[in-house]
């Protein structure tokens, strides 16, 4: 165990706020209306900093959106607000160039900056592949000395959904794919002597955007203390309501607990001011640790570049401790068993399944597996070595957990643990070692700590069941617990959405499109939908996707199998009717229950 450790970076000025160093760690988001409706930019940009946004983002997809940015910005300044502004570039470097004439900072995806994606399938030679680095030179060096000239900073950001055809052919769709897509960019910024940049990498999953930038910071540790640049934090088309927040703060939470991240945005697919007090709230729950387990301990048992689920011994469930195979009997789902290659389980406490008992039928989904005091779980303090050794003397695999009232951090106290205990026995997860007995808690920090804690250690592999505790209402405490499982990909129980939050490039209204999708999608367990504005992170985003819902013309949507466009040009009025039409041809689709 460590104190708490931040990774240290350099600072980068963005306008009057300062990333990085010992500086805060900055809360940002972006506008959702058109560019070119400059008392509309105004207007929201005001609403974000009256919440407390430090930094705006604003999209230029063209170099006339890009010049009204002059228009926007003396707009702001001349009603007293400095917050800085960052224009977010894809595809022309034209408006890059514009832009940053006006604003303090420029967002590059180095993925489509100077390329175009098609999706080939080609072996890259090495002088093929040298190249291909000479003509991005050419179009990115001319931003890179402007910037350096006129005192602009920059994003280098990546998105896991729009890698370039070069280094989706080298590297595939991955982690080290995004690394090194941003890493090209990097070192020509570098080499013409520029430094006033910030990373990021961005994906919907959790788990490739933890392994990302978890690669990211090892990779600039590596290449050395003058590699100390700043980096942004957020995931990628997270959602809305309570999956978009969970996924959010897996994500994001992970990381910062990491000491990974200056600057952060939750992206949801609802009005850009309720992503604020969600941001603020990670950072307040990173910043309230003291001790960690951290990546840099050479104990830790997880590689925290690649996910592995921790391998354990099947243990079966004693039959009184039983909730979910008694009550679903009739129905798939109810385990038996934990570890090995079961679905990952969720406990209750007695206490909480006596107040739900009686409407147990009723549950569905959110029916809990087992009750925790029934299942012979041992409890231990991860540091008393003896009762650990004891446990691992045995000769019987043992369910075990972390003793309650235990005072050390959830994910730090489970990460020794798992380090201590031999693999085969499995793991009990909590949210919180200190159950809350108070239902005045705010719901948004219970949701928040435990998807940052749970979320965490799933990702890490680490878990074979979870109790949230840390929520007072019983059923909500279930609900909680089955949707932290479903955002870290651990046990999909339901329909998943990928869906972006909205910009000034999206072409339909996504609140809006989105609850339609989900009235006619939302009882196909296990299939998963993304719902694009553009065209921007689209195909790339819709990899792991069974199907997507993209903007590709105003008032016209193309749909799409995976990553590969089937439908075009489809009137908006008629999509989500040709969306649940190709469920059906690809065998995907299942009528609803009806209600008694």
């Amino acid at each position: 165990m460590s104190p708490f450790f931040r990774r240290k970076s350099r600072v980068v000025a963005v306008g009057n706020v300062m990333v990085g160093g010992g500086n805060p760690i900055r809360v940002q988001s972006m506008i959702t209306c058109d560019t070119m409706d400059t008392a509309a930019c105004i207007r929201q940009t005001l609403d974000l900093a009256a919440t407390g946004c430090e930094i705006v983002r604003i999209t230029a997809p063209t170099v006339k959106d890009a010049a009204n940015l002059q228009h926007i910005v003396a707009g702001l300044r001349g009603q007293g607000c400095t917050v800085p502004i960052v224009a977010d570039i894809h595809f022309k470097p034209e408006a890059a160039m514009e832009a940053a004439k006006w604003v303090e900072k420029v967002r590059v995806n180095p993925g489509n900056y100077a390329d175009s994606k098609k999706f080939n399938i080609r072996e890259y030679s090495d002088l093929q592949y040298t190249a291909e680095l000479e003509r991005i030179r050419e179009r990115f060096a001319p931003l890179v000395l402007f910037c350096r000239e006129h005192g602009r900073a920059m994003r280098i950001g990546t998105n896991h959904g729009s890698l370039s055809d070069r280094i989706m052919n080298r590297y595939g769709d991955t982690p080290l794919g995004m690394v090194e897509s941003a890493l090209e960019f990097a070192r020509i910024a570098r080499d013409l002597a520029y430094h006033d940049f910030v990373f990021s990498m961005k994906a919907s999953n959790p788990k490739v955007m933890i392994e990302a930038y978890r690669l990211l910071a090892s990779r600039l540790d590596a290449e050395g203390a003058d590699w100390n640049y700043p980096i942004h934090l957020g995931v990628t088309e997270a959602g809305d309501g309570e999956d978009g927040r969970i996924k959010s703060a897996i994500g994001i939470g992970s990381l910062l607990n990491d000491g990974i991240g200056d600057t952060i945005r939750v992206s949801l697919t609802e009005d850009s001011v309720h992503e604020i007090p969600v941001a603020q709230a990670l950072v307040r729950i990173a910043s309230s640790a003291e001790e960690v387990m951290t990546l840099r301990d050479p104990a830790l048992s997880i590689d925290p570049f690649s996910y592995r689920r921790r391998e354990t011994a099947t243990v079966a469930l004693p039959d009184a401790s039983l909730v979910g195979a008694v009550v679903r009997e009739s129905q798939a789902g109810g385990l038996r068993h934990m570890g090995g290659e079961s679905l990952i389980a969720v406990a209750v406490r007695q206490v909480k399944w006596d107040a739900l008992a009686h409407k147990a039928a009723s549950l569905g989904d959110f029916t809990p597996d087992f009750i925790c005091e029934r299942a012979g779980v041992i409890e231990v303090d991860p540091r008393d070595e003896a009762a650990i050794s004891l446990i691992n003397a045995g000769g019987d695999a043992r369910i075990v957990t972390v003793k309650d009232w235990t005072p050390l951090p959830v994910i730090a106290a489970y990460r020794l643990l798992a380090s201590r205990l031999q693999e085969r026995h499995p793991i009990l997860l909590k949210d919180t070692f200190s159950p809350e007995e108070s239902p005045a808690r705010q719901f948004l920090d219970t949701l928040l700590e435990s998807a940052t804690n749970l979320g965490a250690l799933l990702c890490d592999g680490i878990g074979d069941a979870i109790l949230v505790q840390g929520e007072h209402a019983p059923g909500q405490s279930l609900r909680l617990a089955f949707n932290i499982l479903q955002a870290a990909g651990a046990r999909i129980f339901k329909t998943d959405y990928v869906a972006c939050p909205s910009c000034g490039r999206t072409l339909f209204n996504l609140q809006e499109t989105t609850a339609l999708i989900r009235a006619a999608t939302s009882h196909l367990k296990g299939v998963k939908i993304a719902i694009m504005g553009c065209i921007v992170n689209g195909p790339g985003e819709m990899a792991d996707a069974d199907f997507g819902y993209v903007g590709g013309a105003p008032g016209k949507i193309n749909l799409y199998v995976g990553r590969k466009a089937v439908r075009f040009n489809i009137p908006q009025a008629e999509a989500v009717d040709r969306l649940t039409d190709l469920i059906r041809e690809h065998g995907k689709w299942v009528e609803p229950a009806v209600q008694a």
